[in-house]
């Protein structure tokens, strides 16, 4: 039996479609399907009913679904620990984060961890923030790197995982300036027509949080396109198509050159914190003393 297997098992459990899910894994389908017939084999009983329709669960496999996630966690977890007390454990971090914070927060304060302690080899996955959760959740990252608010709790909020605050940022709905330098379409006026709106997937932290701030506000908002990755938003909000709601750090140089302009009034904004999230297992002699380093 091979570990990747449930990894194989997980994402097929997940998607339902044996070509999705042999992509997600970047392997071909007939290699996917051979994976999967032979933890099926390794287990026993089918885990999954092949029809003309589809795929689904089979009552074994739903079982296994339920504990998947934390068994392979925990494999990679016990894994790591042997090699620890055998003294071949390697210096080096692994962090999964959302994309946005991988091209702006992550590389100044990597940097700024190093310089206080040398931090052996760093491996960075950037991907959606349901991509990270995932990757949490299966034991194959140290720590996720997100944008968090209250209102928004993610799928890590609780045991077996911890965090902590190491930034700020803000939320501030923004759009292309007009002539006079004001804002193409503004969220404290009435619109004659909807406003274009550039919206995050439901895949997306920014996402989750945006979207559970605006059921509470007024605004005529038009979706008119979608993604996961605020860098593709803010692309479309330079090329007037819309207004979307930006990180602050991602957007600063276009505000302070006037390239965007706020598109409504501060009860708009939304402020986040960046968070680092861990499991609350040992993670390693470099990971718990980075973590040791900002809870201290």
């Amino acid at each position: 039996m091979e570990l990747a297997w449930f990894d194989d098992f997980i994402e097929l459990a997940e998607r339902l479609n044996f070509s999705r899910a042999a992509e997600a894994r970047h392997v071909t389908q007939p290699a996917f399907s051979r994976r999967i017939q032979a933890l099926e084999a390794w287990i026993g009983t089918p885990l999954f009913a092949r029809t003309t329709h589809g795929v689904t669960l089979t009552a074994a496999g739903a079982h296994l679904h339920s504990r998947a996630d934390a068994m392979a966690r925990d494999v990679r977890q016990l894994r790591s620990e042997t090699l620890e007390v055998a003294g071949r454990e390697t210096a080096s971090l692994s962090f999964t984060a959302t994309h946005a914070l991988s091209f702006t927060f992550f590389p100044k304060w990597i940097r700024d961890q190093e310089r206080a302690s040398p931090l052996g080899t760093i491996n960075l996955i950037s991907d959606s923030m349901a991509a990270c959760e995932q990757i949490m959740l299966r034991g194959r990252a140290q720590f996720l790197l997100c944008h968090a608010h209250r209102d928004s709790p993610n799928r890590l909020e609780s045991a077996p995982f911890s965090s902590a605050v190491i930034g700020k940022d803000m939320l501030i709905p923004l759009s292309a300036p007009d002539a006079r330098g004001e804002a193409l379409w503004s969220l404290d006026q009435s619109a004659k027509a909807p406003i274009p709106y550039l919206a995050y997937s439901a895949e997306s932290g920014l996402g989750r949080i945006v979207g559970s701030r605006r059921a509470a506000k007024s605004g005529a908002l038009d979706a008119v396109f979608t993604s996961h990755l605020a860098a593709a938003l803010h692309s479309l909000a330079l090329a007037r198509r819309g207004i979307a709601w930006l990180p602050q750090s991602l957007a600063q140089d276009d505000l302070d050159s006037g390239r965007l302009v706020a598109a409504g009034g501060r009860a708009w904004r939304i402020p986040v914190e960046i968070r680092l999230f861990r499991p609350n297992a040992h993670q390693g002699r470099a990971a718990e003393a980075l973590w040791a380093r900002l809870k201290g």
